[in-house]
């Protein structure tokens, strides 16, 4: 696989990853009744935004972890 093309698919796996995961913790965070977007900063707006955030670097991980195991699966 060229150079440009292991970087294209990459990045779209990284920003699917961390999109996915982002969208996975708000919709758990909407589920657990914490509303990212409520008025003021109380501790269920906060909860929300740590679940988002957590859901994207989760997200983001196990797409790099998918990366690294089709670059080894090609190796080999």
């Amino acid at each position: 696989m060229s150079t440009a093309r292991r970087l294209l698919v990459e990045g779209a796996s990284d920003a699917v990853g961390f999109v996915g995961g982002a969208l996975a913790g708000f919709w758990a965070g909407r589920l657990l009744g914490w509303d990212l977007f409520a008025e003021g900063y109380g501790t269920a707006s906060i909860a929300g935004i740590v679940l988002v955030g957590l859901g994207g670097g989760l997200g983001l991980h196990l797409a790099r972890r998918w990366c690294a195991a089709r670059a080894n699966d090609k190796e080999n």
